[in-house]
């Protein structure tokens, strides 16, 4: 059972596991929505950026009234000063906060299975003890890959004091969250490019050569031919990723890479609701203003409807 679960923790921090595409590499930060920002076609995509896509679909099932009611209930919530008025900072952290919910579901299942003594939080022994307890007092004698179970656990203490700030050898939640997904902090993204290039760099030289990089992506079969992708690839590799041309990528490069700078999409977000919603022009909204386009920011069965006879008269 042991065995299962660390072979499980190997596909979770990816410290084995072999990836098909450059792409599984890159940390993009996922868009809002999957519906075009539209608002002349509907309010789909704010739907979703406000609430939530799963969020979004419960409001789509209910009357004008409940999502009007429950809409001003989540107002009170986003206030946290309460001052009566929703400032973009606090309307960007809770759509930020809205799209990591799938974050927070994986660290409320994790921290169940490693808060062993209820105290709200996670020691690195604790930790330690549930993932790989049986296997430090046999010293992985009967695992098959020894090496690679010794080096998860060397992987996993250094990215946990990374992710311990205080350095007290116990993480908070958000510590602990740091912990489990470093792509999401800015001070963890040493450790995401330390990780990936010591995923990749097979002779140990601290950098990523090119038949490195090609390596991690495709590995051809007896006879098989070299597919157009990877030519591309090589060329990205020369190209793009290896920009100062000495024919490796370092960390700088691996960072350009894996972690790109891109569009804060909750912060455009907070812009659009305020800029569409604030009637005074204040740069802030008031609960009133908000319920009074209340279907910008939740959808209801009414809603729907309306959009529905929209389209049959479109498609007429």
């Amino acid at each position: 059972m042991q065995l299962l679960i660390l072979g499980t923790l190997a596909l979770f921090f990816g410290v084995t596991v072999a990836v098909p595409a450059q792409e599984k590499r890159v940390h993009h930060k996922p868009d809002l929505s999957d519906h075009v920002h539209d608002d002349a076609h509907g309010y789909h995509y704010d739907h979703e950026a406000f609430l939530g896509k799963e969020e979004a679909k419960t409001f789509d099932q209910l009357s004008p009234e409940e999502s009007k009611e429950r809409l001003g209930k989540i107002v009170d919530r986003i206030d946290t000063d309460k001052d009566g008025f929703i400032s973009h900072a606090e309307l960007h952290h809770w759509i930020k906060h809205r799209q990591s919910r799938y974050i927070e579901e994986n660290v409320d299942k994790h921290w169940k299975e490693y808060d062993q003594n209820k105290d709200g939080k996670i020691g690195w022994i604790e930790y330690k003890n549930t993932t790989y307890g049986y296997y430090m007092d046999a010293e992985f004698d009967d695992v098959d890959d020894k090496a690679s179970y010794k080096a998860m656990l060397t992987r996993d203490e250094r990215r946990f004091k990374s992710a311990d700030r205080d350095g007290d050898g116990v993480a908070t939640r958000e510590e602990f969250t740091a912990f489990l997904h470093p792509e999401e902090f800015d001070h963890m993204r040493d450790i995401v490019i330390q990780e990936t290039i010591e995923d990749i760099d097979k002779n140990g030289d601290g950098k990523i050569d090119l038949r490195e990089y090609i390596g991690d992506m495709f590995t051809p079969g007896n006879g098989e031919n070299e597919p157009d992708w990877v030519t591309t690839e090589k060329k990205h590799f020369s190209e793009f990723r290896d920009m100062n041309k000495d024919g490796f990528l370092d960390a700088s490069e691996v960072s350009h890479w894996i972690l790109p700078g891109e569009v804060d999409h909750a912060d455009n977000e907070a812009q659009h609701l305020i800029h569409e919603t604030d009637k005074d022009n204040d740069d802030k909204i008031t609960k009133k203003e908000i319920l009074a386009n209340w279907n910008m920011f939740v959808g209801s069965q009414a809603t729907n409807y309306g959009e529905d006879l929209t389209k049959r008269h479109d498609e007429l």
